[in-house]
């Protein structure tokens, strides 16, 4: 018998070097650049300063993925607005909370 690991380690997510320009081109090409852009440079100006004191980069590529999946979304929200924002079926946070109690 072989002393063989029994699960497969994960691997950490890692984007690639020059992930955080292009997110931020994608985001100045977007029609919401106005509100997106100095919101991207705020967090990714607190991740680096973050990784300087830590000496980590997984500040740096929690931010890369938190907008990559922001950008990803973009197609479902605008769906979802132009819908007209139908609601039905949901439950409001008021709902949650009353029953949390």
């Amino acid at each position: 018998m072989s002393a063989q690991p029994d699960h497969v380690p994960v691997t950490p997510y890692a984007p690639t070097p020059g992930a955080p320009a292009e997110l931020l081109a994608q985001l100045r090409a977007d029609r919401r650049a106005a509100r997106w852009v100095p919101a991207f440079e705020q967090e990714w100006a607190a991740a680096l300063e973050e990784s300087r004191q830590t000496f980590s980069l997984a500040a740096l590529y929690e931010v890369v993925q938190v907008w990559q999946a922001r950008i990803a979304s973009v197609p479902a929200v605008d769906a979802f607005l132009a819908s007209g924002r139908n609601e039905a079926g949901f439950v409001t946070m008021d709902e949650v909370r009353s029953r949390r109690r």
